[in-house]
């Protein structure tokens, strides 16, 4: 058995326009007001002398390595997104952005947006466009059933609507 991590599928490079604002402003944070009060942290517990037994020290800079290793992935990132504008063309056709209202067996109804691997976040309704749900969606059409895989069982689900303003 490796202590390696098996290697990660590639992510899709799309992401909207708040997607891609959302990582600016979290990489324009990070670099000019938590890096440098962390920083200033650091010098103020190095300063009080042994810094084996500091704890403030040991954590501050574990911290650091942290937020270093944040800018390095979002700058990497930021440079090979494509930022995609969604776009409705007419055809209740769902693609990239596109807001889909959908009903489960039960009934009961739920919506999602298709978005990029950078920006989801299900309890806002925001699934990745590389999850199984995500995939079996893309190029269905309001009126079509769509079965997905979850770790439970397969559960259905029937397309209501597709719209790409909020």
């Amino acid at each position: 058995m490796s202590r390696r991590r098996a290697p990660q599928p590639p992510r899709s490079p799309y992401i909207t326009p708040e997607g891609v604002a959302q990582l600016r402003e979290e990489y324009q944070r990070l670099r000019w007001i938590e890096r440098p009060r962390v920083t200033q942290q650091v010098s103020e517990a190095a300063a009080q002398g042994d810094r084996s037994e500091n704890a403030e020290y040991i954590y501050g800079k574990k911290r650091l390595r942290e937020i270093d290793s944040r800018l390095e992935f979002l700058v990497r990132r930021l440079d090979e997104l494509v930022v995609v504008q969604p776009q409705d063309r007419g055809d209740d056709v769902i693609y990239f952005g596109a807001w889909v209202r959908l009903a489960d067996a039960q009934g009961d109804e739920l919506e999602y947006r298709i978005v990029g691997p950078d920006e989801f976040d299900v309890r806002a309704g925001c699934i990745s466009m590389d999850s199984p749900f995500g995939r079996a969606l893309l190029g269905k059409r309001t009126g079509d059933e769509v079965s997905v895989q979850r770790p439970n069982g397969a559960a259905l689900f029937e397309i209501l609507a597709v719209r790409y303003q909020r």
